[in-house]
């Protein structure tokens, strides 16, 4: 080898002469990872994932203690510079998680989306959009885009985002439903649209619950718990006193709470925890080194802690209706009919209850009452909750309401079958076989007949008596809508499913005993009740969009958000 290097490439010869012998093992290592290489590529998308799952700023991957850390991981390894995965690695990984969304909105049978607007802390508006849909049974949830809308949010323009939306991700196809808050702009939006509009319940709780809060009686109770809540948690002397006290009363280690004015179950999260800790409380004011230091500070009275139970009490059914609509995992437009007519319920005043409990639930009812009156709505309500195997027996309808919904559920099942032709073969087989199936045995015969090989049927003297009395007759093909009644007889005959199980799990075992109906409920329990999906992305955004990276592009804020929601 050494003689072939001297003879043709001298050049290489002489590096050879000057590098020495054989490198070492410590050298070896020591060489960099070639920046294609499949390891070095693996890391750097690695380091990507972590910004996006983890929030993270792209400069992170200049800190010095990142660094360190992996160079005690992979030695050989060379970061690469923070352009590089602002410019480079993250928008390639959106690309790559993009096309995987768009596959699996390829697949679903219908796809509902929420909508929503914010303000980033730089003061941008920015709209927000989610995608729901079902596959194999489980509810599946996309972030599909948030982008920077320099507009005024006007029914129009929101329209325009809407449809824009649904023509880049190709879902206009997919007979979208829009899921909102109850703002008069988006609901100008999706009328201008076309699509189906769903309003969101737990945006309704909030309506109905802030009016409840903004009682005379009420909020002058809310001002005076919040004082003593903010006096806490800005006295250290108070805080240490609390603490003590807790300790000393056997009481959960708990902080009090302030409220947030744009959610109202914080109101009810702050009554609740001040009169779980109200022994500590009025321990720790009482306490010298406390009342030395604030004078306007006092405990509440005798008759103020009544109305605070009394507001909890009457205000438990709200909560509970919120965190239930709040579930991502299981189907919730269903729950809005059968929750909003027992809340109208639990919302009629007793004899028992006192005048701040009445006045509390006819704020309540009153509000509740006004929602969800136009037929459109009702019709989709009631049709998701008739095929939710929970809610199926309708009991908080009429038996004409529930006759009527079951019509509409039929009247569904049988245009579906018309279009797709579900369900066809199963009945041909139950029913003796389809007119075509009688012609083709018919056809058939008549050659058989010409056919020499065939041996001649022998005609009997019944056969000449009573052949045009006793006639060959073939049971009728069943119409779409018979065969949609029969399918929807049985499905209310089955049990009921209880509460606590999954709806979707249950679909996915009974599936093939009704065909006609699994597809209509993957139309109809893929609709989200509430907004919140799209909601949520705002606290996440605040974390991204912060006072420090306020001067994020948009662009980076869609991917970031984006990756962060739908990556593995």
């Amino acid at each position: 080898m050494h003689s072939h290097l001297v003879r043709h490439h001298p050049d290489l010869a002489s590096e050879e002469k000057t590098a020495g012998s054989q490198p070492t093992i410590d050298s070896v290592f020591k060489a960099k990872l070639p920046f294609a290489s499949p390891r070095a590529a693996s890391i750097t998308k690695s380091i990507a994932g972590f910004i996006c799952k983890d929030l993270r700023p792209y400069s992170v991957v200049e800190n010095e203690g990142f660094r360190r850390m992996l160079t005690t991981l992979e030695p050989r390894y060379e970061v690469p510079s923070r352009r590089y995965f602002t410019d480079k690695a993250i928008p390639a990984l959106y690309a790559e998680t993009r096309a995987k969304v768009e596959d699996a909105l390829k697949s679903a049978e219908r796809v509902a989306l929420t909508c929503d607007g914010w303000t980033s802390r730089a003061t941008e508006s920015y709209v927000t959009i989610t995608a729901h849909f079902i596959d194999n049974w489980e509810l599946q949830s996309y972030v599909l885009q948030t982008r920077v809308m320099h507009e005024s949010h006007t029914g129009a323009h929101m329209a325009e985002v809407l449809e824009k939306a649904t023509e880049e991700w190709k879902l206009t196809g997919k007979e979208p439903a829009v899921v909102t808050d109850n703002a008069s702009n988006m609901s100008v939006a999706v009328e201008m649209t076309g699509y189906q509009h769903i309003r969101c319940f737990a945006h309704v709780l909030n309506l109905a619950s802030q009016r409840a809060l903004k009682l005379t009686a009420v909020a002058r109770l809310l001002g005076r718990v919040w004082r003593i809540s903010v006096f806490f948690h800005r006295s250290t002397p108070a805080a240490d006193a609390l603490k003590r006290n807790q300790r000393m009363l056997g009481l959960a280690p708990h902080k009090l709470i302030t409220d947030v004015v744009v959610r109202w179950n914080s109101a009810y999260e702050m009554l609740s925890r001040f009169l779980e800790q109200r022994p500590a409380v009025t321990a720790a004011l009482l306490s010298p080194e406390v009342r030395r230091n604030v004078a306007d500070i006092s405990t509440l009275t005798e008759a103020d802690i009544s109305n605070a139970e009394e507001v909890v009490q009457a205000l438990k059914p709200m909560l509970v209706a919120t965190k239930s609509m709040c579930e991502e995992k299981s189907p919730t437009i269903s729950v809005i009919a059968p929750l909003h007519a027992q809340l109208l319920s639990d919302t009629v005043s007793t004899i028992e209850d006192s005048p701040l409990v009445k006045e509390i639930k006819r704020t309540i009812h009153e509000d509740l009452s006004k929602r969800y009156k136009s037929t459109e709505e009702k019709n989709i309500l009631y049709v998701a909750s008739a095929l939710d195997p929970r809610f199926k027996s309708m009991l908080f309808l009429s038996p004409p309401d529930v006759q009527e919904t079951y019509a509409k559920v039929v009247s569904k099942a049988a245009a579906l079958m018309e279009d797709a032709d579900v369900g066809m073969e199963t009945d041909d087989d139950e029913e003796g076989g389809s007119t075509e199936q009688s012609a083709a045995a018919d056809d058939t015969s008549d050659d058989n007949e010409n056919d020499p090989h065939t041996p001649k049927r022998r005609k009997s003297a019944l056969a000449d008596l009573l052949g045009q009395t006793f006639k060959d007759t073939r049971a009728p093909l069943l119409s779409p809508t018979s065969i949609a009644e029969k399918e929807v007889k049985q499905y209310q005959d089955a049990p009921p499913l209880p509460l606590s199980d999954d709806p979707l799990a249950w679909w996915k075992s009974q599936a093939h005993s009704y065909p006609l109906l699994a597809k209509l409920a993957q139309r109809y329990l893929c609709v989200p009740g509430t907004s919140v999906s799209a909601e949520r992305i705002f606290s996440t955004a605040g974390d991204i969009i912060t006072s420090q990276r306020s001067a994020l592009t948009s662009e980076h804020a869609d991917q970031l958000l984006f990756l962060k929601k739908n990556m593995p």
